[in-house]
């Protein structure tokens, strides 16, 4: 495989008109359209490609890690969403840490097992499927697929080999070994060499059998608690019995006749939400070129705007109050917009005054309208890289992301969910009632602060440049990210966009790392799109196209494809 990896291909849309999934690996695809084809619907077949990408890509995704989940309801257009991501220990307190000798300018490694948070995958999969599942299928019915994929083994997929063996090697690194499940011979698997994980495949008939109190009580958690306190973790079996999953009203905002719902904070929905607001008072956009250099630099800086905010006001709702509706106003978007010069990059981007992921992103629309728009992680690879003895999965590492400054608004405390990369997101129509909008797309881009950049990217190519869904993944994308250690933003331009313009971006003063190539390329995310009817294509008016069509995209940073019947 090299380390070219050049896109030299091209794909088409997929187009079908019953059902349609989309995922970062065909196997697991391939496994949700058997749900849909069996009577299941958009719900059920989500979790079953959760379950199969547990299974086929554990460097990104696991039962050990986190979910979300946003359903669009056929029927009646109500959405309704799942948070499924756990809280931390009770006994892990700032004053705990501080006590082991952390703090903000030391925390412990991204790797350590203070970073594990409950698990909250198992129960976000039984509660999905309860709550929106076609009541047809068992839980049981609905793992099956993944359960054999385990039990009979797999051939590994290109891109998962690669950061199976790199995110191997940074466990080895920080002194970590993976165990046998996730190994063979204690080396990563490569590609198209099968790989079994039994002790995966009980542990996921023992979830279909039993639901969630099969992984929260008895053999599993004794496993979980058993493996943290090993390695001087907090975690107990009271941490895990009290776990439960949130279901949420989504958050939503409009722009330009389209409205785009995100999942309230701990998730970083509200980035995305932020970031389309500010754009809202660039008309010219479209004008001035898809990744032209006005185009990236308002982007970029649009990004700056809205990362800062949310990174400033995002936690816990539980725990701190998050000044939402201030936020989310489009007069405080408008005073945001403000600070944007055409020709040169911000000198400082502080907070707004207000008063008041490793990942795989997956979804699915069924013959009867029903959306599920899903997203599970293990945060960096593997997580931790700690396996439960016997249970083969390892265990997250997202307390990571928890702040250790007292004052700060995500920062650690017992029984608290961190700031949450992670987010799944729909589109409807913003004409019809929010009661019962009409939807257009489900979509998302996984990659930790990648995501509410390529959620926004994704959707302003198909709807002010008209790509459709392939094209609108295919296309090259900008990441903007903070580099803590230098104390400055830096803009990762990825191959296919003009020298000309990384040099024009420079000269407003932006730091640009250009081209970015090759398996680098893993930073834009990996998304995946579903849309009803093809509503961004500007030469359609909708009189001529009253059928339902679905059109998929996969991106072709990843492994996998969408596939419809």
């Amino acid at each position: 495989m090299g380390t070219e990896f050049t896109f030299s291909s091209r794909r088409s849309p997929v187009v079908c008109l019953h059902g349609c999934v989309a995922s970062s690996q065909p196997l697991a695809s391939t496994v949700g359209l058997d749900v849909l084809k069996r009577g299941g619907n958009a719900a059920d077949a989500a979790v079953a490609i959760a379950a199969a990408l547990a299974v086929t890509e554990p460097c990104s995704t696991g039962i050990g890690g986190d979910a979300f989940c946003l359903f669009y309801n056929g029927n009646t257009g109500e959405i309704r969403g799942i948070n499924g991501s756990g809280r931390s220990p009770q006994a892990q307190t700032l004053d705990f840490l501080e006590r082991r000798g952390y703090t903000a300018e030391a925390p412990p490694s991204a790797f350590d097992a203070l970073n594990i948070t409950v698990p909250g995958a198992p129960a976000c999969w039984c509660d999905t499927v309860e709550l929106f599942g076609s009541q047809k299928l068992t839980l049981q019915d609905v793992l099956n697929g993944a359960v054999e994929l385990a039990e009979v083994g797999f051939p590994v997929a290109e891109v998962t080999a690669h950061h199976w063996a790199n995110w191997v090697a940074a466990l080895q690194d920080s002194g970590k070994d993976l165990g046998e499940d996730l190994l063979i011979g204690g080396h990563a698997p490569k590609c198209g060499q099968v790989f079994k994980n039994t002790a995966l495949a009980q542990t996921l008939k023992d979830i279909g059998e039993n639901g969630k109190p099969a992984f929260y009580q008895g053999r599993v958690a004794q496993a979980i608690v058993d493996v943290i306190n090993q390695n001087g973790g907090v975690m107990t079996l009271d941490d895990l019995i009290s776990h439960n999953s949130e279901v949420i009203t989504p958050i939503s905002t409009e722009y330009k006749g389209v409205r785009l719902w995100e999942l309230p904070p701990n998730s970083q929905g509200l980035a995305a939400l932020l970031l389309l607001n500010i754009l809202e008072n660039f008309p010219q956009l479209k004008a001035v070129g898809h990744n032209s250099s006005d185009y990236i630099h308002v982007l970029v800086e649009a990004v700056r705007l809205a990362l800062t905010d949310t990174l400033r006001y995002l936690g816990d709702p539980d725990h701190v109050n998050i000044p939402l509706e201030t936020l989310l106003d489009k007069s405080y978007s408008h005073q945001r917009a403000q600070d944007i010069s055409m020709n040169r990059a911000m000198e400082h981007v502080e907070p707004g005054p207000v008063t008041g992921s490793d990942t795989v992103y997956f979804c699915v629309i069924d013959s009867q309208g029903n959306a599920c728009s899903f997203v599970n992680s293990t945060y960096m690879g593997f997580g931790t890289g700690l396996v439960p003895k016997g249970c083969g999965f390892s265990l997250q590492n997202r307390g990571a992301s928890f702040s250790l400054c007292r004052d700060h608004v995500n920062c650690i405390a017992g029984g608290k969910r961190p700031y949450h990369t992670i987010i799944p997101a729909l589109l409807t129509d913003s004409e019809t009632s929010l009661k019962n909008p009409q939807l257009l797309a489900v979509l998302g881009v996984m990659g930790a602060f990648m995501q509410p950049q390529g959620h926004i990217q994704v959707l302003l190519n198909m709807m002010e440049f008209g790509m459709n869904p392939q094209q609108a993944l295919d296309a090259p994308r900008v990441f903007v990210q903070y580099d803590h250690k230098a104390d400055q933003w830096l803009i990762n331009l990825e191959e296919g966009i003009n020298q000309e313009v990384a040099e024009e971006l420079r000269r407003r003063g932006h730091k640009v790392n250009w081209p970015v190539t090759g398996h680098q390329r893993s930073q834009f995310g990996r998304g995946q799109i579903i849309t009803v009817g093809d509503w961004w294509n500007p030469s359609v008016t909708q009189a001529d196209c009253p059928s339902r069509v679905l059109w998929a995209g996969s991106d072709p940073r990843a492994d996998g494809c969408a596939q419809g019947y």
